[in-house]
């Protein structure tokens, strides 16, 4: 099995990555939405505007 991010052989301790900086580099792509998949459902965009129309009216509290 190779490391998908590198290719690398993968080393136990890391499975399925062969480096605990491919493991993170993956986590990086997670977080930053690198594998999210649009979505083209009139509907969830629909929610989506809504619910940012919503935040952008509520005052926020003061500390």
């Amino acid at each position: 099995m190779s490391c998908p991010m590198c290719g690398k052989p993968v080393i136990k301790a890391y499975r399925p990555f062969c480096s605990r900086r491919c493991a993170d580099l993956d986590l990086a792509k997670w977080f930053n939405g690198s594998y999210a998949a649009p979505s083209t459902d009139p509907e969830d965009i629909e929610a989506a505007i809504e619910a940012a129309e919503a935040a952008a009216d509520t005052p926020s509290k003061p500390h």
